[in-house]
């Protein structure tokens, strides 16, 4: 996929997923049609977000293979984005120090943390692909701003 096409297919998400996530009173149905819109119309090999409950990182709505049920806090690429509150783009999985290998065939992946109105991080959406550097800035950039559509929920457990 060209760059103008990975932009033009966010252009066409992000406002889906705000139609599909605003007002939605129980959260977890919001993060199920979140995943759903991003997985189908990305082709991404796994789409999905684990939920903040104490010092882990639960498995919420996902698409795609089976997956780790459960991440502390401070390990693997999801947890990096929890402790340092940032998106993590990793072009090599495995390159990255301490990497978690729910699938053998992830190469590429990225992590984007969900923050509440009040600021606390609530979920982070995890996205892996089976190709090497599939994920930029411009995956950042449209990922960060759809998940601050989620902002409403102080928590998903």
């Amino acid at each position: 996929m060209t760059q103008s096409e990975k932009i033009s297919k966010y252009e066409e998400i992000v406002p889906q997923i705000q139609a599909l996530v605003s007002g939605v009173k129980y959260g977890i149905s919001s993060l199920a049609n979140f995943v759903a819109a991003v997985h189908r119309n990305m082709n991404f090999f796994w789409t999905g977000f684990y939920v903040v409950d104490g010092d882990y990182l639960l498995l919420g709505p996902f698409q795609g293979d089976p997956a780790c049920l459960s991440i502390h806090k401070s390990k693997g690429v999801c947890g990096t984005a929890y402790t340092k509150e940032q998106t993590i783009v990793v072009e090599d999985v495995d390159k990255f120090p301490g990497h978690i290998a729910c699938s053998s065939l992830s190469k590429s992946e990225i992590a984007v943390p969900v923050f509440s109105k009040s600021g606390i991080i609530t979920a982070v959406l995890d996205i892996d692909s089976d190709s090497l550097a599939t994920f930029d800035d411009i995956d950042k950039k449209y990922l960060e701003k759809a998940v601050a559509y989620l902002q409403e929920y102080e928590s998903f457990i």
